[in-house]
């Protein structure tokens, strides 16, 4: 019976910026447990790779490439996923942009606006569209990966912090309003992952071993940290939880380091 709880089978699942890091690593996992999964990012060849190495892993994929702040394309996405396989019942927003590094007096407003528009606009805008169909069938699963940011203070990714923080918000509001319809929707709360979005973090080897020492598992995150924390929220293993933010830190904010 518990070996069900994480069974996926029947399942559709789309996840932006799924061709790498934590995404791909979502998307890849939600596959070995049986989920049909949509691989979708801004590049159609790395989709298409991508979904590839899930089929031939013995997964169902397909590839949709979609910039997510085109709404024309995040339309298609949504359509062709449903035209392919009928509907979506697992929706995990995991793309999102960080234009700007540096002093919060110095961020260019069109890259504040940038940040905003994509890490919380277009978030909500999948939201609107995913749910009404998810209330129809009184069955559903949201994620939207945030970040440890959105809970403590920084002073070089200002702007992106407070995206992540609203990102926060957005899963308490719609997890309050539509949990009466059986949607569940969450935050996913990375620390430290070893991804390209965020080497400038780490790629420095005395910032990588100054960061590993100040998280209390003593090492920075991998993609894969993230997988499984997506399968237990998507499947029934997580049917009672809502409206949560999961942080899969290495224990960073137990510590504050």
């Amino acid at each position: 019976m518990a070996m069900n709880l994480f069974d996926l089978t029947g399942k559709v699942a789309v996840v932006t910026g799924s061709t790498k890091g934590i995404g791909r690593a979502m998307a890849e996992a939600l596959a070995e447990h049986g989920a049909k999964v949509v691989v979708t990012s801004r590049k159609a060849d790395m989709c298409d790779q991508i979904a590839a190495g899930i089929n031939d892993a013995g997964g169902t994929a397909i590839a949709v490439p979609c910039n997510i702040s085109r709404r024309e394309e995040m339309d298609n996405l949504l359509a062709t996923t449903r035209k392919t396989w009928g509907q979506i019942d697992i929706l995990i927003l995991n793309a999102g942009v960080n234009p700007f590094y540096g002093s919060a007096l110095d961020i260019p407003d069109d890259a504040f606006d940038k940040t905003m528009d994509v890490n919380i606009k277009c978030n909500l805008a999948f939201c609107r569209d995913v749910i009404p169909e998810m209330q129809a069938r009184k069955d559903g699963a949201i994620m939207i990966v945030s970040s440890v940011g959105g809970l403590r203070g920084s002073t070089v990714l200002g702007a992106y912090c407070i995206s992540k923080a609203a990102d926060m918000q957005i899963v308490r509001n719609l997890a309050a309003e539509f949990g009466k319809d059986n949607i569940r929707v969450n935050c996913i709360a990375p620390g430290l992952v070893k991804t390209n979005f965020a080497r400038a973090l780490y790629e420095d080897p005395k910032v990588e071993a100054e960061k590993s020492a100040g998280t209390p598992m003593r090492r920075l995150g991998e993609p894969e940290d993230l997988a499984g924390i997506a399968v237990y929220l998507a499947s029934k293993a997580g049917a009672w939880t809502t409206g949560q933010t999961f942080c899969i830190d290495g224990g960073v904010t137990t510590v504050g380091g």
